[in-house]
């Protein structure tokens, strides 16, 4: 069904991120969708190992220049936009000098998890949906990869209840094996800034306690991997969230 508005919402993407199966199945999916005639967006967090330069990112400056407010600090939010190489295809860049600039994504370099990775993720939410907003573009598919994703819809269905720009809006979410690790404990205070409480992955907070959390505010779920591991697995067996086995690219329109 061509002439849907499909944004494609992750963590990584080939080519801006390499060797990885979530980035390689964002690039195929988002390609495929635009190729078949739908009008499709994909957003991303600027990393801080992308390069402007040989990927030709450039700020947005009427959807730059917001400021997302997590925990009482103001944090400026900035847009980037690239086409996909030999594609008319745009990517948009949550960025922000604080959170983004680094070249590691979520570990330093003794494999410890930087400790603002809550804010981050929180971050990188708000950022995207506000700018969509900006952008005054309403997408009917929201598709969630990675374990940032994954606070869209927590956001989507509590802090923004109220809002109905997304209302019409389907959510799916793909689940990936990622690598795991324990958010900040006081990640509890900064979603209760924005009236966020009461979420049982605020009891042992980690990346992997949002992606579960979310699948409950989404309308489908599906593997991104094809076999998933421990409590994902079990998490995706017991939802009661509608839910698809892996896909393979040809397959993965069914899901719209």
């Amino acid at each position: 069904m061509p002439n849907q508005k499909i944004l494609y919402i992750t963590t990584e993407m080939y080519p801006y991120q390499e060797d990885t199966n979530l980035g390689t199945v964002v690039n195929k999916m988002a390609l495929k969708m635009h190729q078949e005639g739908n009008d499709v967006r994909v957003f991303m967090p600027r990393f801080g190992q992308i390069s402007e330069r040989k990927f030709q990112l450039h700020e947005v400056i009427r959807l730059s220049g917001m400021n997302i407010i997590i925990n009482d600090l103001d944090q400026p939010l900035i847009i980037k936009v690239a086409s996909l190489p030999g594609e008319r295809l745009q990517v948009y860049f949550i960025d922000n000098e604080e959170y983004f600039k680094r070249k590691q994504y979520y570990f330093d370099d003794e494999g410890v998890g930087f400790t603002d990775n809550d804010e981050r993720a929180i971050f990188f939410a708000r950022g995207v949906i506000e700018t969509i907003k900006k952008l005054n573009w309403v997408p009917d598919v929201i598709h969630l990869n990675g374990w940032m994703a994954s606070f869209i819809p927590v956001y989507l269905k509590t802090f923004y209840q109220s809002d109905t720009y997304f209302k019409d809006a389907k959510i799916v979410l793909s689940l990936y094996n990622e690598k795991d690790a324990p958010l900040d404990k006081s990640i509890v205070e900064k979603l209760q800034f924005d009236n966020i409480s009461g979420l049982e992955a605020l009891n042992t907070p980690s990346f992997q306690s949002f992606v579960i959390e979310s699948m409950k505010y989404v309308d489908e779920v599906v593997k991104g991997d094809e076999f998933l591991e421990g409590d994902l697995d079990k998490a995706f067996n017991e939802t009661s969230t509608a839910k698809s086995e892996y896909l393979d690219i040809d397959s993965i329109n069914k899901l719209y």
